[in-house]
């Protein structure tokens, strides 16, 4: 129907048109005759007719324009309330968002700075009603005096005309006077011709905000005080190797100043070929998982910006923080503790090696009768001879070869025992080597024994054909065999049988287990206890360091060594000594 009417309306112009200059001719025919009828000349009628012939096209044409402007005026005026309805469904969304939006108190001040809208977000986060707050001055919620706080909002709606938005934070106060925290952001707000209409405020609470992030701030502060304080070096990297943080521990570490190093690459901390490994070491963490130091720790070596190299104990950790891999690195100067350990193995080779020379003392006795048996005999021998070459008659060449042989035999068994003695009270380093385990016992039994017969002691001797050899420093373990065969000959005098039995088998997987055992009294439990602790003794006149300093050697191989009650009386001490294939490997 609208497009008819519209055809209608463009049809209807032109008939209307032509109807007008149709009667033009009747216009003028109209004129004459009116000229006529007042008796006018031929002149007098025609100017009637011209007259009556305008003025009926003017009629027409001043109808013809009125109609014209009068449908112009109702497309203007339909256009116009086109556009207010719009203005008003904008106006209608713009107050649905300002009402909806409860957490920001969103207002507008006129160019003096009065409030001039009050969203309900204002009114939740200042308690006035927007009746209460329109019209007065928002140097209100200033927590200053009035004409304090005016001057500050003149400073702010300046501040914002010149920069066309402005954000601060600053201190307000609620109806109830009561003060927040007010993140504020200030607008200006202009027509369409540039004139300023007044300003947008958008404020909302951060006092909980500042409260948290103070809390972290104090927490953080916190944690670096401890941090400060922790001798060990800490020092942060992220997946590139690239130091984020280092401390004051590291920086006394290493030599270098937190600003130096933030930012490189941390291998600049290692000396070559780590300093060229350590990127590939992380990549190939990242990509497989595989783990060499992360999570574990383990012995490193650092160098220092001087470019000395230290000893170090590296332990990392890994964090995620605002989805980004870090890994914190705490490092320990192992310098001093190796120095220590330096000493503590020089100290405790000085009393193993006192421990032995003891030994020696203790048996001193002993050994003298049996050494002065061969030298003994040699000098019977020797008299023998001088004899056999000093007589008239001839000699028997046989038997003096034969005599000789004795002396020879004779130096040969004292030449053994100095030898053996020489070996086992030696000062050396530590030196572990493959040894045959009967060897070893046969070794130590011929200086542990010495007088045992004399002494009513008989000693067996039971090797497992498994008993393979082992990896150990020679002389430390024949020092345990001689103290263990020692004590358990003391344990054994007075007693009815005199019987020490020494064996050899095999323990748990990759250990193999000698056994010292005697038919003596036995240990009282409570003793027993602490038996291998240093100056613990059975003995009246013992030091008890000799058991103490046999745990020391054995544990320092890598064994264990325990004391238990023998069947049929007695007691045995057993001991584990690595395999000489597991102990290589």
């Amino acid at each position: 129907m609208e497009q008819g009417r519209g055809r209608a309306g463009t049809i209807a112009g032109p008939m209307r048109n032509g109807i007008l200059v149709a009667a033009v001719p009747a216009a003028a025919l109209f004129g004459w005759s009116l000229g006529a009828a007042i008796g006018g000349t031929a002149d007098t009628r025609a100017a009637w007719a011209a007259i009556a012939a305008v003025l009926l096209v003017v009629a027409g044409l001043a109808a013809l324009g009125w109609r014209s402007a009068r449908r112009e005026a109702a497309a203007r005026l339909a256009e116009a309330e086109a556009r207010a309805e719009d203005a008003q469904l904008a106006e209608e969304e713009l107050r649905l968002l300002l009402e909806g939006a409860r957490q920001y108190a969103i207002f507008l001040v006129d160019r003096e700075g009065r409030v001039s809208s009050w969203n309900a977000g204002a009114e939740r986060l200042y308690g006035w009603t927007s009746q209460e707050v329109l019209g007065r001055h928002c140097a209100l919620f200033y927590a200053a005096d009035e004409a304090a706080g005016a001057a500050q909002v003149e400073a702010e709606l300046t501040r914002a005309l010149a920069e066309e938005s402005v954000t601060t934070e600053d201190w307000q106060v609620r109806k109830d006077r009561s003060e927040f925290l007010a993140s504020l952001s200030i607008s200006p707000l202009r027509s369409e011709n540039g004139t300023l209409r007044g300003f947008a405020r958008v404020i909302y609470d951060a006092t909980e905000r500042r409260a948290v992030e103070l809390a972290i701030q104090k927490r953080e502060e916190h944690l670096n005080s401890i941090l400060a304080t922790v001798p060990d070096a800490m020092i942060v990297i992220d997946e590139r190797g690239r130091m984020t943080s280092f401390s004051s521990a590291a920086e006394r570490l290493f030599g270098y100043s937190e600003a130096e190093v933030i930012g490189r690459n941390v291998s600049m901390l290692m000396p070559s070929p780590d300093r060229e490994q350590h990127d590939s070491y992380i990549e190939r963490y990242l990509h497989t998982g595989e783990r060499r130091i992360v999570g574990i720790g383990r012995i490193v070596t650092g160098q220092r910006s001087d470019g000395s190299t230290f000893p170090m104990k590296l332990s990392v950790g890994e964090a995620i923080s605002r989805d980004q891999r870090l890994f914190t690195g705490f490092v320990q100067d192992l310098t001093e503790r190796r120095e220590f350990e330096s000493q503590l193995e020089a100290a405790r080779s000085e009393l193993i090696h006192v421990s032995r020379l003891s030994a020696m003392g203790t048996m001193a006795s002993t050994l003298a009768h049996e050494l002065n048996q061969p030298l003994t005999a040699i000098s019977v021998y020797g008299e023998a001879a001088r004899e056999m070459l000093g007589g008239e008659g001839a000699v028997d060449k046989g038997v003096l070869a034969e005599v000789f042989g004795e002396i020879s035999g004779q130096a040969l068994r004292a030449g053994e025992i100095v030898r053996r003695l020489r070996q086992f009270v030696a000062r050396g380093e530590v030196m572990k080597t493959v040894q045959d385990v009967p060897a070893l016992i046969n070794e130590a039994s011929a200086l542990a024994l010495v007088g045992a017969r004399d002494r009513g002691i008989s000693a067996q001797f039971f090797y497992a054909p498994d008993a393979t050899p082992v990896f150990v420093d020679r002389v430390q373990i024949q020092q345990v065999l001689v103290n263990l065969m020692r004590n358990a000959m003391e344990a054994m005098e007075g007693r009815p049988v005199r019987r020490l039995s020494i064996s050899t088998g095999l323990a748990e997987p990759g250990l193999v287990l000698v056994t010292v055992g005697d038919t003596g009294p036995g240990i009282a439990p409570e003793i027993k206890e602490r038996l291998f602790e240093a100056f613990a003794s059975t003995k009246a006149d013992g030091m008890g360091l000799g058991l103490s300093i046999c745990r020391t050697i054995i544990e320092a191989h890598g064994g264990r060594i325990t004391v238990r009650d023998a069947q049929g009386g007695g007691t045995e001490f057993l001991f584990t000594l690595p395999r000489a294939v597991e102990a290589a490997a």
